[in-house]
C-alpha cells in the first residue's frame, strides 16, 4: 500500500495544518509571508508544528523559503511554488465540493480564498 499514490498524498496533506498553512500563502495579494504572520492568522497552531510543516512542504516542493540577509534581523518568506498553486486549485475543488453537499456557508461560496478575510 505504501506505494499507492494516494497513500503517499494523503501522508503529505493529511498532516494537521498542511492545507490551512498553503491556504493562508495563498490567500491575499502578498507573494510571500513570514513565519509570524502565518503563526498570527493559524491561531491555535504551535510553532513546532508550524515550522515543522513548513519544512516538510519545502522539501516535497509546495513552497518555497527565501532568505534575505542583507538586513537584521534575517528576512525570510514563504511562498507557494508551482506544485503548491496547482495544490490549492484543487482544495478549492474540495472547498466546492463541501459547500455544495456539507457545509452551507454562502459567504464562502460567493467569496475567492484569495479575497478571503477569515
Amino acid at each position: 500500500m505504501k506505494d499507492c499514490t494516494i497513500y503517499k498524498i494523503t501522508d503529505l496533506v493529511g498532516k494537521k495544518w498542511t492545507l490551512c498553512i498553503l491556504h493562508e500563502l495563498y490567500k491575499g495579494n502578498v507573494c510571500g509571508k513570514r513565519f509570524n504572520e502565518l503563526k498570527g492568522q493559524l491561531n491555535d497552531i504551535t510553532p513546532k508544528t508550524l515550522s515543522t510543516r513548513l519544512k516538510e512542504m519545502e522539501q516535497e516542493g509546495l513552497i518555497q523559503k527565501t532568505v534575505d540577509s542583507s538586513v537584521f534581523p534575517v528576512k525570510c518568506e514563504y511562498s507557494l511554488t508551482e506544485s503548491g498553486k496547482e495544490l490549492v486549485e484543487i482544495v478549492q475543488a474540495l472547498k466546492d465540493w463541501g459547500n455544495k453537499w456539507i457545509v452551507d456557508n454562502e459567504t464562502c461560496r460567493r467569496t475567492l480564498c484569495i479575497e478571503c478575510g477569515n
